[in-house]
């Protein structure tokens, strides 16, 4: 069982950043696959990306490569997400997610731990 609570959203202005993080409880953090994912208003919740265990890589959806960057704090059962050059377009709540057989990252079904989310606004 895996517990996870995500922070550090807010409003923000386009252009603007912001760092959100997941903390997530259970000794075995580092053999979890973790994702961020994001739902706006109306749509289905997306993949953002995903980084794997211990000296796994990380993916990212393209619609962020560039501006987003992933990464985890094993030692702290931490992951966090830097976004940069933030957009409206961005604007959604985003969800961290965890996993321990995760093939296909973008596959929300694979994930099945999941926080409450936080909400990011980005104003135009």
């Amino acid at each position: 069982q895996v517990q996870l609570v995500e922070s550090g959203g807010g409003l923000v202005q386009a252009g603007g950043s912001l760092t959100l993080s997941c903390a997530a409880s259970g000794s075995t953090f580092s053999t979890y696959t973790m994702g961020w994912f994001r739902q706006a208003p109306g749509k289905e919740r997306e993949s953002v990306a995903a980084t794997w265990g211990s000296g796994g890589s990380t993916v990212y959806v393209e619609s962020v490569k560039g501006r987003f960057t992933m990464s985890r704090d094993n030692a702290k059962n931490t992951v966090y997400l830097q976004m940069n050059s933030l957009r409206p377009e961005d604007t959604a709540v985003y969800y961290c997610a965890a996993g321990q057989n995760v093939i296909r990252f973008t596959r929300r079904y694979e994930y099945p731990y999941w926080g409450q989310g936080t909400q990011v606004t980005v104003s135009s």
